[in-house]
């Protein structure tokens, strides 16, 4: 008797009710997972319109800032090269200036008046032989000439000469020194060009200059 009292005594258990997910699909209820409450019938926000509208619009600000890094890398790199050019070429009109200065000085090396001590040629000498060591560490380089064939890149003829021995267009004498910085021409070498036969027409002729 005493253990029927204490049964009927007890709390009825309440009824079970969904308190998940997992619980109303059990039930054949759809739900989405951000659904806390269980409410049926709601729309997952993975598949909704305004979901899909801005999952494109990071897309297409994502492609926007690819082509944005790309420039800026095109203008870094552009901006660099430049940089570069214009260091390189900044003593040009200084080195050009100086080509005159080095004329002389191979000038008055080759034709020595007599009379001068050899002293004084040694002393001039050494200035020539300094100054082309600066201007060589800028980046200028003398044009080959003699035994080279005529280039009209690089070459201006002024003469010419039949000369059995050497080949057609082979240049036999530089009358003044061209040079090139960093690889570009600065000025061309003016030079003498064999031709085989007397009257023949040559890439050297057509564009010869004549100077009294």
């Amino acid at each position: 008797m005493e253990n029927e009292k204490e049964q009927l005594a007890k709390p009825l258990p309440e009824a079970r009710r969904p308190s998940c997910t997992s619980d109303l699909k059990e039930n054949g209820v759809p739900v989405s997972e951000d659904t806390a409450a269980g409410a049926p019938g709601a729309v997952s926000l993975e598949t909704s319109p305004a979901n899909e509208k801005l999952k494109e619009e990071m897309a297409e600000l994502y492609e926007r800032l690819l082509r944005k890094q790309a420039e800026l890398e095109n203008f870094r790199k552009r901006a660099q090269r430049e940089k570069e050019e214009f260091r390189q070429f900044a003593t040009e009109a200084l080195v050009r200036d100086l080509l005159p200065v080095l004329d002389g000085f191979e000038r008055a090396l080759k034709q020595r008046a007599p009379g001068v001590p050899e002293t004084f040629y040694q002393g001039m000498e050494l200035i020539y032989r300094q100054l082309s060591e600066v201007l060589a560490r800028a980046g200028l380089e003398p044009i080959e000439t003699v035994g080279q064939l005529f280039d009209p890149h690089y070459h201006q003829a002024v003469e010419m000469v039949e000369d059995a021995g050497r080949r057609d267009q082979e240049i036999v004498e530089e009358l003044q020194r061209g040079y090139m910085l960093r690889r570009r021409l600065l000025r061309p070498a003016i030079v003498k060009v064999a031709v085989k036969a007397k009257g023949g027409r040559s890439q050297a002729t057509e564009g010869i200059v004549k100077v009294d």
